[in-house]
């Protein structure tokens, strides 16, 4: 199978081909943005796929970030892995950015918990929690800093995303420290592959997880009055 991996959900424009066949990942680049998305992935995509030395007929299934991110952001991956998916007649299949962080950490050790938490500002952070087997003992929420390290209990978990060095901060005093601190801005785009082969194909096409309302919202005082 090979699969084609679309991350902009946070603070980078991400592809990779994995072939799980013959070659594991292929090509991959990553560039670190925090805005800019729209004009930098189909450009990215064209030197993925010319250095995997493919093109989008060959890709069996495309992977793409859902969130929890930003919001431009979202839209433009998943835009782009909805049209591609409609144009190839491939399926296309969303995974969240919280378990594409944690992905790598599952791997090597699956018996300590790992942390995802992706900084929300307003102290507060997109979180989810992975205990033993990669199994989710906290889905996918937004949760004030102090309620998310609560959250994380007991032992030494491994903390991963924009919001680790948050809860790192917050980490009670006496308490074991976390054995790892990894402050990422973006999933390791690798991992998004990779979770994208290994999961189950949905008949509906992928849609943005936001977990809250945008913070722009529009004003009562600004509508017309109609007459």
């Amino acid at each position: 199978m090979r699969v084609l991996a679309i991350d902009t959900a946070l603070e980078a424009c991400s592809a990779a081909v994995l072939d799980t066949e013959h070659g594991g990942i292929l090509a991959s680049e990553q560039l670190p943005m925090a805005r800019g998305h729209a004009e930098a992935l189909m450009p990215l995509l064209a030197r993925v796929l010319d250095r995997a030395k493919t093109e989008f007929a060959a890709i069996d299934r495309i992977a793409v970030t859902t969130g929890p991110g930003s919001f431009t952001g979202l839209r433009v991956g998943i835009s782009a892995a909805r049209g591609i998916a409609l144009a190839s007649a491939k399926p296309a299949v969303g995974l969240t950015t919280l378990a594409a962080y944690a992905a790598p950490y599952i791997a090597a050790n699956d018996m300590l918990n790992v942390v995802a938490a992706i900084d929300a500002r307003h102290d507060q952070v997109y979180l989810q929690v992975f205990g033993p087997g990669g199994r989710t003992l906290v889905t996918p929420r937004i949760a004030s800093v102090r309620d998310a390290v609560r959250a994380a209990g007991t032992g030494t978990p491994r903390l991963v995303g924009s919001g680790a060095k948050l809860l790192a901060a917050a980490w009670p005093a006496g308490e074991p420290a976390p054995s790892v601190i990894d402050e990422r801005r973006a999933p390791d785009v690798d991992w998004v592959a990779r979770l994208g082969a290994a999961a189950a194909e949905s008949a509906t096409p992928p849609k943005p997880l936001y977990l809250r309302a945008p913070d722009a919202q529009p004003q009562n005082a600004a509508q017309l009055a109609r007459r």
